[in-house]
């Protein structure tokens, strides 16, 4: 799909240096920064993160409270 963006001049002239050195075009390189600026693709899906916990023997509830016991060791206010 074609989009109509607008770039300054500068900008646009570091790019075309930039993609002559590469010897690729403009517009694939504004691809590659808009696929770099977005991230990976990866997005799990609830059938893929639920139950992770399972094959914990300690519950998620018991372990949040350990956990905050040990900051409550580690903090000293003085």
């Amino acid at each position: 799909m074609r989009t109509l963006v607008d770039i300054p001049d500068p900008q646009l002239r570091r790019l075309d240096v930039r993609a002559q050195s590469a010897k690729r075009s403009r517009a694939s390189l504004i691809r590659e920064a808009v696929d770099q600026f977005l991230g990976p693709d990866d997005v799990l899906s609830i059938d893929q993160v639920f139950g992770l916990w399972g094959d914990h023997a300690l519950d998620g509830v018991e372990y949040q409270r350990r956990i905050r016991a040990e900051w409550d060791r580690d903090w000293d206010p003085d």
